[in-house]
């Protein structure tokens, strides 16, 4: 069963544990690594706990604390972004934790639509989004410069007025 909860700092050591174990080739950079007790201290009760600019969620899974999803403000647009200990990929846990933070940011932030920004090998990331209703907008040819290499970039949209 797959459940989403609202961050506290009790769960500082996972947080640590999770981003320290995460497959991290198509993650973003704002994520320090290695990640220390004091960055997850720092995330917690700056930004996930107050829940600026957005919603944040840890994911939990029989129990344990596996991941985290959010939808948050950026660049003026609501994004989503996620990530979930390497282990538990292929379980269809982030396939069910986004649907169910897609149910969740509608009333609760009052948006109409949800972007996202996938690495073009990103295929799982890619069927996850696709798998809850969003839609491939655009390709953009050698936009990202990760690791010495340059990826496309593809941006999705679900928008909940459909």
């Amino acid at each position: 069963m797959i459940e989403l909860e609202k961050w506290d700092i009790n769960k500082k050591e996972e947080l640590t544990y999770i981003c320290n174990n995460i497959d991290r080739r198509y993650l973003s950079d704002r994520i320090p690594n290695p990640y220390g007790i004091e960055d997850a201290k720092w995330w917690l009760e700056n930004i996930a706990i107050p829940e600026k600019n957005g919603i944040f969620r840890a994911i939990i899974y029989d129990g344990k604390c596996v991941g985290n999803i959010a939808v948050e403000i950026m660049e003026g647009e609501y994004r989503i972004g996620y990530y979930l200990l390497t282990e538990y990929k292929g379980k269809g846990i982030m396939t069910q934790a986004t649907k169910q933070i897609c149910q969740l940011v509608k009333p609760l932030l009052n948006i109409e639509s949800i972007r996202s920004e996938v690495y073009s090998p990103n295929i799982g990331s890619l069927v996850v989004l696709l798998k809850n209703g969003f839609l491939i907008e655009k390709v953009e040819k050698n936009y990202f410069e990760k690791n010495g290499k340059l990826y496309d970039r593809i941006v999705l949209q679900k928008n909940f007025n459909e």
